[in-house]
């Protein structure tokens, strides 16, 4: 009899293991999975780079951009020009405005991707507004940059023969505490 509670309560213990094992498996595949789309390019997430490269081609690319807001950030936010042309491997800079409406600092981070799906590993960015969260101060208006290039690596992959253009879009989330979550951390 001894032995049967003994096995019940290993078996309980390996269980409550294993569930608690697999959220915590839940709550790491996202970091793990944003950090292999970056690296890789997959999902037309745009790869970073430090370097511009050195080298430019003749074939032009038309370049669109695109934003959007969530409901809950009282900002606009929208690219300072609909599309440029550039070159691939030639460096771009533009700007996005990100105005915030509210009478409160707001703090908003900006989820980015580019379409179609199969140019996110030549798509490189070296330097975006993305990469960290963003404060407006109320009635702030800033311009956000963006420098990026096309990795001449493009050239070479006849799957992009067909591509004439490119769309990076941003969405800016609300990152502000509510006042809810600040009153649980006092407590």
């Amino acid at each position: 009899m001894r032995g049967d509670s003994g096995r019940k309560r290993r078996t309980v213990i390996t269980l409550a293991c294993i569930v608690v094992g697999m959220i915590g498996l839940s709550f790491a595949a996202v970091p793990f999975y944003q950090a292999y789309c970056r690296i890789t390019g997959y999902g037309g997430t745009p790869k970073t780079a430090s370097a511009i490269p050195d080298k430019t081609y003749d074939r032009m690319v038309r370049i669109r951009f695109n934003s959007d807001v969530a409901t809950d950030l009282p900002w606009t936010f929208k690219p300072e020009q609909l599309s440029v042309d550039v070159k691939v491997g030639e460096s771009k800079l533009i700007f996005y405005r990100a105005e915030n409406r509210s009478d409160k600092p707001v703090t908003g981070m900006a989820v980015f991707n580019v379409t179609p799906d199969k140019v996110g590993e030549y798509f490189t960015k070296v330097q975006c507004f993305c990469f960290s969260e963003q404060t407006l101060q109320p009635g702030q208006v800033v311009d956000m940059p963006v420098s990026f290039f096309i990795d001449p690596a493009f050239m070479q992959d006849s799957n992009m023969k067909d591509v004439t253009s490119i769309t990076l879009s941003y969405t800016f989330y609300n990152q502000t505490p509510k006042a809810a979550d600040k009153t649980a951390v006092l407590e």
